[in-house]
């Protein structure tokens, strides 16, 4: 006559939330850059500090935490600026503060010996 209902919860899994531990990674070495980068402190000063006084962890897995994001966040290379290449008819345009096109500079120029060179 009476229905009995039991709310069963889902199953969580096991251990620890993986994006609250990513998170936590990710501020330790912004800390870890700070001090020793920003406060210019020591190596070893900075994991002091780390362990026993932000993330109470071990100055192991604190340095563990440190070279495993090192491995994972690869530096991109810097890209190269891009210089326009001028044409010969481009080049022609500019001219010197005298009025002279720069290729009929240029032409002369290679034509005379330099001055230092007797």
């Amino acid at each position: 006559m009476f229905a009995i209902f039991i709310h069963i919860p889902a199953r969580m899994p096991k251990g620890r939330n993986k994006q609250l531990i990513k998170k936590r990674d990710e501020y330790l070495c912004r800390r870890y850059y700070f001090w020793t980068e920003v406060k210019r402190l020591r190596f070893d000063d900075a994991l002091r500090i780390l362990s026993e006084q932000e993330f109470f962890l071990s100055e192991e897995r604190i340095l563990s935490i440190i070279r495993q994001s090192g491995k994972k966040d690869q530096v991109a290379p810097v890209v190269k600026a891009r210089y326009p290449r001028l044409t010969y008819r481009q080049l022609f345009l500019f001219t010197d503060e005298a009025g002279y096109p720069v290729l009929q500079i240029h032409r002369e120029s290679k034509n005379e010996k330099p001055s230092h060179i007797l």
